[in-house]
C-alpha cells in the first residue's frame, strides 16, 4: 500500500483553507446582520440595527457562504 503524502497534504490543505474562509464570511455575515448595543451618557442602553450597506455586505458573505456550499455538494454528487 503506497500513500501519497504530497496530495495527502495538499488535500489538507485546502479543506484547512476552505474552512477557515466559509467561518470567516459566515462570521462576517452575522457581524453585519447584528444590532449594536451602545451605552449613553445618562447610563442607558440604546440599540441601532445595522445600516443598509452593512446588511447588504452581511447577505453576500451568506451568499459567497451558499454557493460554496452547494459547489462542494455538487462535487460530491457528480
Amino acid at each position: 500500500m503506497n500513500i501519497d503524502w504530497a496530495a495527502l497534504g495538499q488535500v489538507f490543505g485546502v479543506s484547512l483553507v476552505v474552512t477557515v474562509a466559509l467561518v470567516g464570511l459566515f462570521t462576517l455575515g452575522i457581524v453585519g446582520t447584528s444590532r449594536r448595543t451602545r451605552t449613553q451618557p445618562d447610563g442607558t442602553a440604546a440599540v441601532s440595527a445595522p445600516g443598509s450597506l452593512a446588511r447588504t455586505g452581511a447577505y453576500v458573505c451568506y451568499g459567497l457562504c451558499l454557493a460554496a456550499v452547494a459547489y462542494g455538494i455538487h462535487l460530491i454528487v457528480s
